[in-house]
């Protein structure tokens, strides 16, 4: 969905393909030396490793698992609780900034939750009738788990008023349910993706649940979609953002422990939304891929054809502010810059 409106997700047509040749020599054809060049073309799941490309800091402050809404020319940025409130949110006039934290984005706390756990990962959608709709997750005082709310607003900043008594989303089967973001596909059809997390502390997973129009409801079954299942994930799979390119869906995912340096992102690609997915190779972005700028890249959105992130800025992992990096697409291939 589209970040402008969150109703695609679609990014503008990349730059034209920089294709690298590499020369291979023939069979001599009768007595000339004839040498004939063959253009290889990079696969659509091989993803080449690239030199340290150094990423926009757009705020130098506490900003976690941020969420970005263009309406107009202005942006938003949604955050994990912190010092600036339950839902911190961050405005702009351009994407490169300067960005500013201007208050809390939520207005209350919803009688079904805990609110010492806080508010994580929110997720913010337009929808047709001019409101705004935010996802959250949140501490559930009837189990302890985290599950996912709602709350709406009339304007982009808020205040968000909580919707319901009691959430939204909270499958029995898992160990908490984290991580909301909108996908609106081009029928006009309004899926959620979130991760479940296992009951039993084994590897967690993503699924995507069909919404109704106005996005206050599921319908239907879910389904899973991504599962950890690397040894570099560590078990760990989550913060889901889906981009629709031409007929093919890439699932960009956080992996690891958010808390170690060695937190990254990832993604996987399908030609439906509902899978399967084929996982890439090599991480898009990592602690040494960013030059060490930031530790634990992840917790990504992509808006307007640049991915945005957060990242730990000191040593000892108190805050993690919010970064950027253009992105683009070769031959269906996700490239930072």
């Amino acid at each position: 969905m589209s970040k402008a409106g969150k109703f695609s997700h679609t990014l503008p047509p990349p730059d034209p393909y920089r294709l690298r040749r590499r020369r291979t020599a023939t069979t001599a054809l009768s007595c000339l030396g004839i040498v004939l060049s063959s253009a290889l073309l990079p696969g659509p799941m091989t993803h080449t490793a690239q030199a340290a490309t150094a990423p926009r800091a757009l705020l130098r402050q506490d900003f976690p698992d941020p969420d970005v809404l263009r309406t107009g020319s202005a942006y938003h940025a949604f955050a994990t609780s912190g010092s600036a409130g339950r839902v911190p949110v961050a405005v702009a006039e351009a994407p490169d900034g300067p960005w500013r934290v201007a208050g809390d984005a939520l207005a209350a706390d919803p009688s079904w939750v805990d609110p010492a756990g806080g508010y994580w990962a929110p997720d913010v959608t337009r929808r047709a009738d001019g409101t705004f709709l935010m996802y959250y997750s949140a501490v559930s005082t009837r189990d302890g788990h985290r599950c996912i709310g709602t709350a709406v607003a009339g304007s982009v900043a808020g205040p968000y008023q909580p919707t319901g008594d009691g959430p939204l989303i909270c499958d029995p089967g898992d160990g908490g349910d984290i991580d909301p973001q909108t996908f609106q596909g081009r029928d006009g059809t309004r899926y959620l993706l979130y991760k479940g997390e296992h009951p039993g502390g084994g590897p967690s997973a993503i699924f995507v649940q069909k919404m109704t129009q106005d996005g206050g409801a599921p319908t239907g079954p879910r389904t899973e979609i991504l599962r950890a299942d690397r040894p570099e994930e560590n078990g760990v799979v989550e913060a889901p953002v889906i981009v629709q390119r031409g007929g093919r869906f890439v699932l960009f995912y956080s992996a690891d422990d958010f808390r170690n340096a060695t937190y990254h992102t990832r993604y996987a690609t399908a030609n439906s939304l509902t899978g399967p997915y084929t996982k890439a190779d090599q991480p898009l972005l990592t602690t040494d891929s960013i030059g060490h700028a930031a530790e634990g890249p992840g917790g990504a959105d992509v808006v307007d054809g640049r991915i945005y992130f957060h990242g730990w800025l000191n040593g000892q992992r108190t805050e993690r502010g919010l970064f950027d990096l253009d992105l683009e697409f070769v031959r269906g291939v996700p490239q930072v810059s």
